[in-house]
């Protein structure tokens, strides 16, 4: 197949594309920087350069790819770990999931694509109570904290645009929380508060989180690239959801910290925000047993805590060359 892979030097379209080539497909790998071309070609795909938020460039880009397949895989995650300003830190990203969805699949109708794949999040857009871990049929949430309106709204178009479309295949993923090469969870800002003890646990910790290795999350993409029958909404997580009282902990003790503070909930407030306050204390993991059994897909990292240290192990490796 053809397959145009938007945001291909990404965290994850670095892999997806590795892993589409080495499955015999002509991969087009768009990206916004015309510097970034040549690790484009240097992946193995044919290079595209268009801005997401021209429409007349991603038209003509994918005109001229002819794919069977668009996958969109564009973030901007810079600063991510700035959670207290979720909203501010995720503004680039929510235009690409709204403004560049748009374009994208404006762009695949022209060309009469038939399969449209788009990354979306798992984890704390879900409606708080009930299961720890939700499916995909459970509802999000209807009134968020004031910082995350934003995004939740993005987050709720990309989805309802790619499943509600009709002319092609849509597939939405719901990444967990990603860790793993180029992304957040493991930058040196986030990695120094939790030595620091600088990163508290609020309130009970009864917040339910998801993981992913962005290994894992690029398997799943190809496989739900390659999977004709698979429509719809997929959880894409791990087999392990965990609240906060117990992750955050474990990963202090894995990065040989002690042990996270405990501070209550009017504190935390304060501090931080009713929007982390939910992140901490309510919030929602997800069940990857629809992708399961529909795509099918496993994770090969079936626990954070396996993925968690094969990453650390790579650090203290590195820290100790250095």
């Amino acid at each position: 197949m053809r397959i145009f892979v938007a945001g291909a030097t990404g965290a994850i379209g670095s892999h997806l594309v590795r892993l589409l080539i080495q499955g015999g497909h002509i991969v087009i790998g768009m990206t916004h920087r015309p510097e970034h071309a040549k690790l484009v070609a240097a992946l193995g795909a044919r290079p595209a350069v268009a801005s997401a938020f021209d429409e007349g460039e991603i038209r003509a880009a994918v005109l001229v790819a002819r794919p069977d397949v668009i996958v969109h895989e564009m973030t901007d995650l810079k600063d991510a770990t700035d959670l207290r300003h979720l909203d501010r830190t995720l503004a680039s990203t929510n235009r690409l999931r709204s403004i560049g969805t748009d374009h994208l699949i404006s762009a695949g109708r022209a060309a009469r694509v038939q399969r449209f794949v788009a990354q979306s999040f798992c984890g704390w857009p879900y409606a708080p109570g009930g299961a720890a871990a939700k499916t995909e049929d459970d509802a999000l949430m209807d009134d968020p904290p004031r910082e995350m309106r934003a995004t939740l709204e993005a987050i709720r178009h990309v989805e309802k645009a790619v499943t509600g479309l009709e002319d092609m295949e849509g597939v939405v993923l719901r990444y967990g929380a990603l860790y793993g090469p180029g992304t957040g969870i493991f930058e040196n800002a986030l990695v120094d508060q939790i030595r620091q003890r600088r990163l508290p646990i609020l309130g009970s910790g009864d917040g339910w989180w998801s993981f992913l290795h962005v290994e894992d999350a690029a398997r799943a993409t190809a496989i739900a690239v390659e999977s004709g029958g698979a429509r719809g909404v997929y959880n894409i997580v791990d087999d392990e959801p965990t609240p906060v009282r117990d992750w955050l902990p474990e990963l202090a003790l894995m990065l040989g910290a002690r042990p996270p503070r405990h501070l209550p909930l009017w504190i935390g407030r304060l501090m931080a925000g009713d929007h982390l306050i939910h992140m901490m204390t309510s919030q929602r993991a997800g069940s990857n047993a629809k992708a399961k059994m529909d795509l099918p897909w496993q994770p090969s990292r079936p626990s954070w805590r396996l993925g968690f240290g094969e990453v650390i192990e790579g650090m203290l490796i590195k820290e100790a060359v250095a």
